[in-house]
């Protein structure tokens, strides 16, 4: 087929968001039915959903290999963001998180991570993307890449990189790739500046050293369009004194950077507790003291379990 014949196709599927070959009018009919002999669109519709009391969304969603992901919409006021996953549980493995419980089962592919941004209701008002759901981006960075292409170039939804957040723990070789290559917005999740600490609460501190990802990440420009978020769950008595507080500044000295300050929410076999809210004001206002914007984050979704760590399709292998 002509070259055109790909930007057509590009157009209906992203800007159009079409849901057959058929209905790709513009292309003409013989070679519509040629395209439907080997290719499908792939849309697949969320299998349930679920509505918090606050408005929050959370859609389950089915993949290959008779799987399921979780994907969670969240409106507030002006803005609507959609929370995507990357993989089928996580490697990771950190010990605050419902996704990492449920162990690894597979990746999924750049048309699966697409079609929660093109299938929730939701999609046209989206505002905002945060790759924060299921799974580690940085662990499936083929797919990740694929999607951000999509969506940030002219053929695709042609989005500004400023609308997109990618969270990671920081696995080193894809941050480094993700730092040259992309000017998406950047979040990771440190909860501890102590790394003993921080490896009894994400294994992966062993193999990607939160200070290894902090010399990284000072060798690149974080001033203009792109930022840098460091998400910081506090827990009771563990990491939420002004001694962590302090820590984590002397850490972070030199980076221009967001933190943001995130409530644990306790999951099902984890004995680690829960911080007192008075306990989050203090640690905010050091670390402004020190010059680094913080904020804390407004939990959303706890009550259908879509807040922050308690994304799991664990209960849902069967519907």
């Amino acid at each position: 087929m002509p070259d055109y014949t790909a930007k057509q196709i590009a157009a209906w599927l992203y800007k159009k968001k079409v849901l057959s070959i058929d209905e790709m009018t513009d292309i003409s009919l013989v070679r519509r039915e040629k395209l439907k002999k080997v290719y499908e669109v792939g849309r697949i519709s969320a299998a349930q959903l679920q509505k918090s009391a606050d408005g929050t969304i959370k859609y389950l969603f089915p993949v290959s290999g008779n799987s399921y992901i979780e994907t969670v919409y969240i409106p507030d006021n002006e803005r609507s963001t959609l929370c995507v996953s990357i993989q089928v549980g996580c490697k990771m493995n950190c010990r605050f998180c419902m996704t990492g419980k449920q162990r690894f089962i597979s990746n999924l592919s750049s048309a699966e991570i697409m079609n929660q941004i093109l299938s929730v209701p939701n999609s046209d008002n989206l505002t905002n993307i945060v790759f924060m759901g299921m799974g580690e981006p940085l662990d499936n960075i083929e797919a990740l890449f694929k999607s951000l292409e999509i969506l940030t170039s002219d053929y695709g939804f042609g989005w500004s990189p400023k609308r997109i957040t990618v969270s990671t723990i920081g696995l080193l070789p894809g941050l480094k790739r993700f730092l040259e290559e992309s000017q998406c917005h950047l979040a990771i999740s440190i909860h501890s500046p102590f790394p003993e600490e921080r490896l009894s609460l994400m294994p992966a501190e062993k193999s990607h050293p939160i200070e290894k990802t902090i010399e990284l990440i000072k060798q690149y420009d974080f001033s203009h369009q792109r930022r840098v978020s460091f998400e910081y769950i506090l827990f009771g008595g563990l990491n939420d004194d002004l001694k962590h507080a302090h820590a984590l500044a002397r850490l972070l000295h030199g980076i221009p950077c967001r933190v943001n300050l995130i409530k644990y929410h306790a999951i099902s076999g984890v004995d680690l507790p829960e911080t007192r809210p008075e306990a989050m004001a203090p640690f905010r206002d050091y670390l402004s003291s020190k010059g680094i914007i913080s904020t804390i984050r407004t939990s959303r979704g706890e009550d259908i379990l879509a807040a922050c760590g308690m994304l799991s399709t664990k209960e849902n292998c069967e519907i």
